[in-house]
């Protein structure tokens, strides 16, 4: 006997033990089923999860049920980004070692996870902190060493003085570190880096085969890249003004047509010339060093204030020796991108305007838009950098830019400077390569020694892995491993006399650039991989995350795939196949009289009679201000706690919501009342299932071989319901999937009040027991628990998580009729409804006989009809 209400308490913890006792979600690599891998981008282990997490794995959740119950060999498994400073910070504020901390963490967001019920293979977990996930990550980076993949090399780096590590340039925010907020400053170091520029080209190229990616994200990664076609030009220095040793400066530009509108040379404050001036100017080494001081992040770059210092170096225009350009050290150039130099041309680029604007080194336009006369185009404020006409440029006047590009190449190629051609094509890379090292200790650390003797030497494969020590100490800031007493100190593995170990640790996104490849068989002990796993399972084939990792991870992981390629360790290029970036989780925000922010767990929100709403303080009754929506975050404490959400709603309620509310694609605006409807919606379907069990055949039933109206229609919403699930859920349009059970549940609901009569005719038992099962079936992958009560409810003795999906009769939805628009001359007058199987004669009398067509044709005379099956009618008159 059924319970008049569903009880989520005591179900969901129920199914989820009988899932784990049956092992019902382990994957094994050697089913024979066609695979099919599912993956969202895996947590770090903070210490509690959000609802952006439930959102986030409620999808890849469905994708994954929904993927078993159509026959495929499922694999979706779950990690944890493990490494990283927060570990560190809360050692050094905590008193507590990261490991500790970290480890505490995991197993609190697991317990939260495991409540979600989520289809997930917990055998494969792995944590990218374990030394047995670290010591293939070793083996990885000797392989790319010696595949010519790694490099060692000193440059300038972004360096967080708070964390005191360097920095991504991705990871600088608007000129401060994206953990600590610290200002950040420009350091040269001696570095490790991954060789990422090896496959700028591919890398670029590859973006256009990944179909299933999102537009935006693929022109993200694109602009990173930023693969340019320019020019090389060889600008002569002017003698009476060179440093010794100076002769030319090369410039790399894209805009070669703008030459005759420039009007200074900038130089990065690190470039030879810069040095060289620098020298015998203490003005300009003083300014160098301020430049050195801002970090090299490109966004930084570009919106700090433009600065520059005439260093009394003068060049001649490569189309003129007389005319000389002024060469500055500016802030706003750096020696990683192009050449460390370049030509400014302030009428059509806006970061030369702000500087000739700051300097009064005045503009020269050289291209006019086009309807524009050129003699009243002037530039002020505002550069100019579109389409139009070459003008004030020689023999380039009246060009277009494309063909004033060309010119102009064809002249410097042909044009010599000691010798050699003053200009040369070239196609150049904003992409530089990836710094993987980060003076911390709670990151992987680099399986490298240093010797005296013997310079710097791998560790032996056979001694991975390096372990972190444990006894270290957070006492002051800095990368504990520098100072640790013991732990560096070590023989040289070639001559044995005392050396040192690497000390800096690898950057987390190395970790999470191949865990995906990891999840395959994490239960390998002596490789990273086994090819035939890997092969044979990548790449993934739904990947799921937020659009935050779209340059970082994504592209890191990209060139970790072909990097792996390369040393033996996978035989695929791309990782994943399909990619969904999901909207954000956001929420109201409060603010109580102070203005301090209040959370909504603390609130009281009413009518205030005027046909709005009112919040209150529940413990004052103060009021509160109502705020913006915004995405949920702790700063501003508009955050939900998923225990909370699913400890009085339910794991599916919580579920449920997130996947209806909206596309999946945007945000989701997380409302108490929104919850509340999705609870209703749960005990709806649990009284619906009830109903339903009473009026439905026994399972095994066979099927009738005619079926009366009230049946047929049964039917047909339950395979309608199942043919637009199968659309949706395939394109991820859960909200969708949502809206087709709904419809279901309706017309079912309506189905049973239509029934006037106690008696049970067998084919309406047997439409009753099909639609009941569809409709849980369809649930499950979005409410597993609910499901699986109703599946045994509706008498199955299985489980619906092991049921196969049902097969949708297409032609049982096909409708008799079809409506075809009716075209006059081309413009359309009507709409006509046929047999769908109706001769196109018959449609031409059934069109021509409408009296709206009549009308529209006013007595003239039909010359030609012309019907194209089930699509439209056109009368030529």
């Amino acid at each position: 006997m059924m319970s008049e209400r569903y009880n989520a308490r005591e179900a969901e913890p129920k199914w989820q033990r009988v899932w784990e006792e049956r092992e019902l979600f382990h994957t094994r690599n050697d089913d024979p089923r066609p695979k099919y891998y599912v993956l969202e981008m895996f947590p770090y282990p903070s210490g509690r999860i959000h609802m952006g997490h439930v959102r986030n794995y409620a999808m890849g959740d469905v994708v994954a049920r929904y993927k078993r119950a159509r026959g495929f060999n499922v694999l979706h498994p779950m990690g944890w980004d493990a490494f990283g400073m927060p570990a560190e910070n809360a050692a050094m504020a905590n008193k507590v070692h990261p490991a500790a901390w970290t480890y505490a963490n995991i197993a609190t967001m697991k317990a939260q996870l495991k409540s979600m019920g989520l289809s997930l293979d917990w055998s494969r977990e792995i944590a990218t902190c374990d030394p047995s996930y670290y010591r293939h990550q070793q083996r990885m980076f000797l392989d790319f060493l010696e595949a010519g993949l790694v490099d060692r090399k000193t440059a300038k780096v972004n360096w967080d003085p708070v964390d005191q590590t360097v920095l991504a340039n991705e990871q600088v925010i608007d000129g401060r570190g994206w953990r600590s907020g610290a200002l950040v400053e420009q350091r040269e170091l001696t570095q490790w880096f991954f060789k990422i520029t090896d496959y700028a080209q591919e890398l670029n190229d590859a973006l256009e085969t990944l179909d299933r990616w999102p537009e935006k994200v693929r022109v993200m990664q694109r602009n990173w890249i930023g693969r340019s076609e320019g020019l090389l030009v060889r600008f002569a220095i002017d003698p009476a003004t060179a440093p010794s040793g100076e002769t030319e400066l090369k410039i790399y530009t894209t805009r070669p047509d703008t030459l005759f509108g420039a009007k200074f040379m900038a130089v990065a404050a690190d470039h030879p010339l810069a040095r060289a001036a620098a020298a015998k100017d203490p003005a300009l080494a003083a300014f160098a060093a301020e430049c050195r001081r801002t970090g090299t992040a490109q966004e930084l770059i570009e919106t700090a204030e433009k600065k520059g210092y005439d260093t009394g170096v003068r060049v001649s225009h490569p189309f003129d020796p007389d005319w000389k350009l002024p060469v500055y050290v500016a802030n706003f150039v750096l020696m990683e991108y192009g050449t460390g130099a370049i030509f400014g041309c302030p009428a059509h680029d806006q970061r030369d305007l702000d500087f000739v604007n700051a300097y009064g080194l005045g503009n020269q336009v050289v291209v006019c838009p086009p309807d524009v006369d050129p003699a009243s185009f002037v530039v002020t404020d505002v550069a100019y950098d579109g389409d139009g006409t070459l003008v004030n440029s020689r023999f380039l006047d009246g060009m277009t830019i494309a063909q004033a590009k060309e010119e102009v190449a064809r002249r410097l190629e042909a044009a010599r400077l000691d010798g050699e051609p003053v200009g040369e094509r070239k196609v150049n890379f904003r992409l530089r390569d990836w710094g993987i090292s980060r003076q911390r200790y709670w990151g992987c650390p680099i399986p490298i020694i240093h010797c005296e003797e013997c310079g710097v030497v791998p560790v032996p494969k056979a001694d991975l892995p390096v372990r972190l020590p444990d006894d270290v100490s957070f006492d002051t800031p800095g990368n504990p491993l520098d100072r640790h007493p013991t732990w560096k100190h070590v023989p040289c593995p070639r001559c044995a006399r005392p050396a040192r170990r690497e000390t800096d640790t690898m950057d987390t996104f190395v970790d999470s650039s191949w865990y995906f490849a990891r999840f395959t068989d994490p239960w390998l002990a002596e490789e990273p991989t086994d090819r035939a796993a890997v092969d044979g399972w990548l790449p993934v084939d739904q990947y799921i995350g937020g659009i935050e990792h779209a340059i970082l991870h994504l592209l890191y992981s990209r060139f970790f795939t072909r990097a792996m390629k390369r040393t033996g360790h996978a035989g695929v290029d791309e990782p994943f196949a399909g990619l969904f970036t999901q909207g954000m989780v956001v929420h109201e925000t409060y603010r109580a009289a102070d203005g301090a922010w209040v959370s909504p767990a603390e609130i009281r929100i009413e009518a205030d009679g005027a046909g709005g709403r009112k919040a209150s303080l529940l413990a004052t009754g103060a009021p509160v201000e109502i705020g913006a929506i915004e995405k949920m975050s702790k700063s501003k404490r508009n955050t939900v706690d998923p225990d909370d959400i699913i400890g009085t709603f339910g794991a599916d309620t919580a579920r449920w919501f997130m996947l209806s509310d909206s596309p999946p694609e945007r945000d989701v605006i997380w409302t108490e009342e929104g919850v509340q409807g999705a609870s209703r919606f749960v005990q709806r379907v649990w009284r619906l299932t009830g109903e339903i069990a009473g009026l439905a055949a026994p399972v095994g039933t066979p099927m009738p071989n005619a079926f009366g109206d009230a049946a047929l229609a049964v039917r047909k919403a339950a395979h309608r319901t199942l043919i637009r699930f199968e659309e949706d859920v395939e394109r991820l349009r859960f909200n969708r999937c949502v809206a087709a059970i709904y419809e279901l549940a309706n017309a079912l609901s309506a189905a049973i009040g239509a029934i006037d009569t106690p008696e049970r005719p067998a084919d309406l038992a047997w439409a009753f027991r099909e639609a009941g099962d569809v409709l849980v079936q369809a649930l499950s992958p979005m409410m597993p628990h609910l499901a699986e009560e109703c599946w045994a409810a509706l008498g199955h003795d299985d489980l619906v998580g092991l049921a196969p999906w049902p097969l949708a009769d297409r032609k049982l939805v096909v409708e008799d009729t079809i409506t075809l628009p009716v075209q006059i001359n081309g413009k359309k007058r009507a709409d006509v409804t046929v047999p769908r199987e109706a001769k196109p004669a018959e449609v031409e009398a059934a069109a021509l006989a409408l009296d709206v067509v009549q009308r529209a044709l006013e007595g003239r005379p039909v010359r030609k009809v012309v019907v194209v099956p089930q699509r439209i009618v056109n009368v030529v008159a």
